[in-house]
């Protein structure tokens, strides 16, 4: 089999359409069919079949994706292990990160790297551990800080810190002269993430199994690093990590609404491919975020 057609096969397989997948990768449709062929030819077997408009894989073609995603893997693994003996403390990391370790790790980790090897060179994507997976899963990111989820084979997950999400709001909202329980919380409005976000759906799931009502969103937002400081302009609540309120990071002007049972726990975690290859810049960064998850 050659690895282009691999290559080519897994985008096709990935998009499930040949013309999206002729443009990405810039190949005509007649060249991936003829590509296509060959592995056929090769597996003996169909990989793919029609689905609506376009086409879906067979179980062969199932088959096939699972190892050519391997063989991917094992090739780059190889060309970077290659090109890194004798380099030190060189070349390109892809980090995925989750916006409280963005803002609360990220920065001093990165200096502490960048001050040791000046030639490492980083790429950080933030976002959701459920965005963030299956960009590690494809092998187009090196490793992922984000909350614990469940195990999976092929994996590894260390612990790093425990963060805690509470209510905030700013220090002069009305919420401070009243009652703090999980009732008056229902009549103030909100800034919070959009549902199917874990803290969001974490929250609301707390004001049902109390019989109230969800809270009433005003704003919505994907920006989770903006929630903070737009919570203490509006004087709306909202449910952010507690680090945003203690220590030299501490937002000034916002206060910590400490309701019963409104805390949620939860587990950051550095997660990587078990057997890929961890070159030398991206075992330190692993150490770094180690070494200052414990001092936050």
């Amino acid at each position: 089999m050659d690895l282009r057609d691999l290559r080519y096969f897994e985008t096709i397989a990935e998009l499930q359409h040949l013309g999206r997948a002729s443009a990405r990768l810039h190949r005509t449709q007649p060249a991936l069919t003829s590509s296509i062929r060959r592995l056929e030819a090769a597996c003996g077997a169909a990989l793919f079949e029609k689905a609506g408009r376009g086409i879906r894989l067979t179980e062969a073609g199932k088959v096939l994706q699972k190892w050519a995603q391997r063989m991917r893997f094992d090739v780059e693994d190889a060309q970077r292990e290659l090109q890194s003996i004798g380099a030190g403390l060189t070349g390109h990391v892809r980090i995925g990160i989750v916006p409280t370790a963005a803002q609360f790790l990220l920065p001093a980790v990165a200096r502490q790297l960048l001050q040791e090897a000046p030639g490492v060179t980083m790429r950080t994507v933030v976002g959701l551990v459920d965005t963030l997976k299956p960009q590690l899963r494809a092998g187009e990111l090196d490793l992922v800080v984000g909350t614990e989820s469940a195990p999976e084979a092929g994996w590894v997950s260390e612990p790093l810190a425990e963060d805690t999400i509470v209510v905030a709001a700013s220090e002069r909202h009305p919420v401070f002269r009243s009652g703090l329980t999980l009732g008056e919380l229902t009549s103030y409005p909100w800034a919070l993430q959009p549902p199917g976000a874990p803290t969001r759906d974490w929250l609301d799931h707390t004001f049902d199994r109390h019989r109230l009502p969800r809270p009433r969103v005003q704003v919505e937002t994907t920006m989770l690093l903006m929630l903070p400081t737009l919570i203490v302009q509006t004087g709306l609540l909202s449910f952010i990590s507690r680090h945003h309120l203690e220590g030299d990071a501490r937002i000034r002007g916002l206060k910590e609404v400490p309701v019963k049972g409104a805390a949620m726990r939860r587990r950051l975690v550095i997660m990587y491919r078990a057997h890929g290859y961890v070159s030398p810049a991206t075992r330190r960064l692993l150490e770094l975020f180690g070494q200052f998850a414990k001092q936050a």
